[in-house]
């Protein structure tokens, strides 16, 4: 494996590759680092779908709040490096701030509408970050495909649609969501939790599936599916609830109140964000019901 810290580096690995490789593909994962199993997850799909897969690491500093965890972000470069290596990565780049933004960034890449809610109603300007270094990565990597994982199924829309408004010529792979053996969504955020914390945290991945559960039942209306999610995750006293969304996806418009589920070939996903303490946890579940089946509805 490769370790890389600069784009002129980069850059010029990656041509050096397609002179060399022209027919080949590239997969790239783009992370802020301290790698889970649901990032390795992402590395070893990448190693299986193309010959070439790159991974960045990057805490970038343009989609955090002024008040957010920015500086105390957990990071660990020697073990990010060795579950990069054993995932088969070819390239690992690891640039600084400095190295990303040299100067003020004076342009910004935004998506519309796809960043008005969830998370991003909570994170002004979050979103505008997002998109604007992950689409400075694409062209210094130039990747065919690139993996994110569903756990930001916000993310993931507001990337496909940036992709598909631009003419990039790269595939975004969505990828499920990993979870703990108790349920809990693997994420770098789940070190900042105490026990207690991340006990009650459980009652996340408990609310969606108890929705879903009813959904295979019965068809409920959506204010009833968020009514009981809600009712459930405040079970958890240290559970604040930031929202509960039953949205269509990956268009992310809102359903109505009495919009019945599951909706008849439609792809539906249930989010939530739930605060425990400083820490801020997300998750979702997509469910959704084709014409002919048996039952319900089905989970992704």
């Amino acid at each position: 494996m490769k370790v890389i810290r600069t784009v002129a580096e980069l850059v010029a690995a990656i041509r050096t590759y397609k002179v060399e490789q022209p027919s080949s593909s590239i997969g790239f994962v783009p992370t802020m680092g301290y790698l889970h199993q649901g990032h390795a997850s992402l590395l070893e799909r990448s190693r299986q779908e193309n010959d070439l897969s790159v991974l960045s690491i990057f805490v970038n500093p343009i989609q955090f709040g002024p008040n957010e965890d920015l500086d105390r972000y957990p990071r660990d470069e020697e073990r990010d490096l060795a579950t990069a290596e054993r995932a088969g990565v070819d390239i690992a780049f690891l640039p600084t701030v400095e190295e990303m933004y040299p100067t003020t960034t004076k342009t910004k890449v935004a998506v519309s509408e796809l960043t008005s809610l969830l998370c991003g109603a909570s994170r002004p300007g979050h979103f505008d970050g997002v998109t604007t270094v992950v689409s400075k990565l694409f062209h210094m990597v130039k990747p065919t495909r690139a993996y994110f994982g569903m756990k930001d199924a916000q993310q993931v829309a507001v990337l496909t649609q940036m992709v598909a408004d631009l003419n990039m010529d790269v595939e975004i792979v969505p990828c499920p969501i990993v979870r703990e053996a108790d349920g809990l969504a693997l994420s770098s955020r789940n070190v900042y939790l105490s026990p207690e914390q991340r006990k009650q945290a459980l009652m996340l991945s408990q609310s969606l599936l108890q929705a879903v559960g009813k959904l295979e039942e019965d068809v409920l209306a959506v204010e009833q599916v968020k009514a009981g999610i809600i009712e459930r995750i405040s079970q958890a006293p240290l559970a604040d609830i930031e929202y509960v969304e039953v949205i269509s996806f990956p268009s992310l418009e809102r359903l109505s109140e009495d919009t019945l589920l599951p909706a008849q070939d439609a792809d539906t996903l249930i989010a939530l964000a739930v605060r425990f303490g400083s820490t801020r946890l997300i998750d979702n579940i997509r469910i959704t019901k084709k014409k002919g089946e048996s039952f319900p509805c089905s989970v992704k």
